[in-house]
């Protein structure tokens, strides 16, 4: 399975998204927890995949280094704002299998999300890490908010030489605000569908020359629709086959919301990884919906609250059934790619493993 190992709730950063260092009654900043007890955890799962996550994770680097020295893991994935990335060390910094900056696009969306500067300060840590010879899975995770332009914002991190990303993948900024705090949120989400057809008809076009464009939220869903296969469960595993260690050593489903009341479902000290498998399936109105089987079903926290309200819940859903219908379109010139030998069909099997991409946004 998966896990998001918060690493510290202090974050060096205030974002718009979540405003930095998190305050949550009963959580630490920092660990509390005696490693072995997370050792002894992880030896019982036979393919634990860790996800060093936060806060940000490399405030502390010396625990990250610490875990990766003793406990046992298929992977290690880290999810940063890539601030202090070219400190890592590089004994550590090529285990790592991939990852996830935050960026969201070029300067100015970046900036005026994450603070004056940031764009620069990351874009050049990333070239920092490729230039010490990283040859991992390097993911550009956006927040796209307000202030996006999605076909801009993904060509732009598609298109850069230095650094190279490798991925893409972005998540809504919906759910997490006021709902109150939005203007016109209904031509805010026509316009991200605008985004969605034209970055499909660059996909499709990406298939006419063997290869795949790195568009997180389309290969995976991409492949179900080439195959038919249906997802399990939800996509990111939450609930399933991902889970969240606190820095108390509570297990949470997923990392992004510890005080609610349906997250906490284990503790490291008394739970085993087979007790947490499937332990909360996503719940209606997911389970009947007609595309379940592709989409996976809406994030856990929005399914389990209806923060907005059904009405909304339903209309940000309505986005991904236009990424599906999109996406469908190029179903038969993929194909066509694999049957004429253009396109090996192994191209479409990502991820490796569960790296903590949402893969829905």
């Amino acid at each position: 399975m998966q896990y998001h190992l918060v690493l510290t709730e202090q974050c060096n950063k205030q974002c718009t998204y979540c405003g930095g260092t998190r305050h949550v009654k009963g959580i630490p900043l920092t660990h509390t927890y005696d490693i072995d007890d997370l050792v002894a955890f992880m030896r019982r799962d036979p393919e634990p995949v860790i996800g060093f996550y936060g806060g940000e994770p490399l405030l502390v680097m010396d625990f990250m280094y610490e875990v990766m020295d003793k406990v046992p893991a298929k992977a290690f994935t880290l999810q940063t704002n890539a601030t202090m990335l070219d400190q890592i060390e590089d004994r550590y910094l090529h285990r790592l299998h991939s990852i996830l900056a935050s960026i969201d696009g070029g300067t100015m969306v970046t900036d005026c999300c994450r603070g004056e500067g940031t764009y620069d300060l990351v874009t050049g840590n990333l070239i920092d890490v490729q230039d010490r010879g990283y040859s991992g899975d390097i993911i550009a995770r956006m927040a796209f908010s307000k202030n996006g332009d999605l076909y801009r914002d993904v060509s732009h991190l598609l298109n850069l030489e230095r650094p190279h990303f490798d991925h893409v993948h972005w998540q809504l900024d919906v759910f997490w605000s006021e709902l109150g705090s939005w203007g016109d949120l209904e031509g805010w989400l026509r316009r991200y569908e605008d985004g969605i057809t034209r970055l499909a008809k660059d996909f499709g076009d990406s298939l006419r020359e063997g290869r795949v464009l790195g568009i997180v939220p389309f290969t995976p869903v991409f492949k179900t629709l080439l195959t038919g296969e249906p997802t399990p469960h939800i996509r990111c595993g939450a609930g399933a086959t991902s889970f969240t260690v606190m820095t108390n050593g509570e297990i949470d489903v997923c990392p992004i919301a510890p005080d609610l009341p349906y997250s906490q479902v284990g503790d490291i000290r008394e739970s085993t990884p087979q007790d947490l498998f499937n332990v909360l399936p996503i719940g209606a109105p997911c389970t009947d919906c007609d595309v379940l089987g592709i989409c996976g079903g809406r994030c856990l926290f929005s399914n389990q609250t209806m923060f907005w309200g059904r009405d909304w819940f339903d209309r940000v859903c309505d986005t991904t059934r236009h990424l599906i219908r999109e996406l469908e379109k190029q179903v038969p010139l993929a194909r066509q790619m694999i049957e004429e030998g253009v396109l090996d069909a192994s191209a479409f099997d990502y991820p490796e493993i569960n790296n903590g991409c949402e893969i829905i946004p």
